[in-house]
């Protein structure tokens, strides 16, 4: 799990974000220190869906032995917390894991390695990363940097090549075989300061957002995909290729579109 806050959280302090960063006893102990605040009370639902954006919770409404027991088997801490000052409730907490690509949030993806990214898109199915629906990609880019290629076996590793000059980079690497090519998926935690921005944002958050001085990532990355396809190209034989082992991307604007069908049409009325 990633350290990224400085400081000691409190609940005060909680967000849907940061929140994926603590434990179930760390609930607990924020809790108690809250205690004592005499605006409690009046923000307990406002806490309580923080905390439940990264836990499963659950108030144990029977306290016996053998139902605690039941709790802490399913993997719950079980503890005492102070909603006001004549009432306390038990809870029954337990991190959500995050073992699904459908677990994937923006709140959560800062939180989590790349081997563990990777990790998470391998039991979807094996499908690779155009198995991925669009919006669970749009939330996986908006924390990592991701590059993928195809190719056959015997050239995937070529010295040289794309896959070791993207290992050297410090990307994290997941292999997919299908059939006697290979699809290796990279990925590289993002800068904050890369971070994407949404078309929602608000111009006043303009100052958050560096310029990328390099060029267009994306076109970059694009460019390794086309550069690997280019490799020996002497030894490229054309009737082993597939559906699989080339794809393109084609940027669409309307505007872009309608200018060149009346070109079209003016050049057929000649």
């Amino acid at each position: 799990m990633k350290e990224k806050n400085k400081g000691i959280l409190t609940l005060k302090t909680l967000t849907k974000s940061n929140v994926w960063d603590i434990q179930e006893n760390d609930v607990f102990r924020m809790w108690e220190a809250a205690e004592k605040d005499t605006d409690l009370k009046d923000n307990l639902r406002h806490y309580s869906d923080i905390i439940r954006t990264a836990f499963e919770l659950e108030e144990v409404k029977v306290d016996r032995p053998e139902v605690v027991k039941k709790y802490e088997a399913r993997g719950f801490k079980v503890g005492l917390v102070k909603l006001d000052e004549s009432t306390k409730v038990k809870w029954a907490i337990k991190k959500r894991p995050i073992m699904r690509v459908t677990d994937l949030t923006y709140e959560n993806i800062r939180h989590i390695s790349a081997a563990k990214l990777l990790e998470v898109i391998n039991r979807n199915f094996g499908g690779g990363w155009e198995s991925l629906s669009q919006s669970i990609r749009d939330i996986i880019e908006s924390g990592f940097d991701i590059s993928t290629t195809t190719l056959p076996k015997d050239r995937l590793h070529k010295v040289g090549g794309m896959y070791e000059k993207k290992v050297a980079d410090g990307f994290d690497v997941l292999e997919i075989a299908k059939g006697t090519w290979i699809e290796a998926i990279f990925a590289k935690e993002k800068p904050e300061a890369l971070k994407p921005r949404s078309k929602y944002d608000n111009d006043e958050d303009d100052d958050k957002y560096d310029d990328n001085e390099d060029g267009d990532e994306e076109l970059d990355d694009r460019g390794d995909r086309y550069d690997d396809i280019e490799e020996d190209d002497d030894d490229f034989d054309e009737d082993k290729l597939t559906e699989e082992s080339y794809r393109t991307t084609f940027e669409t604007d309307p505007e872009v579109l309608s200018i060149e069908a009346e070109d079209v049409s003016d050049d057929e009325e000649y």
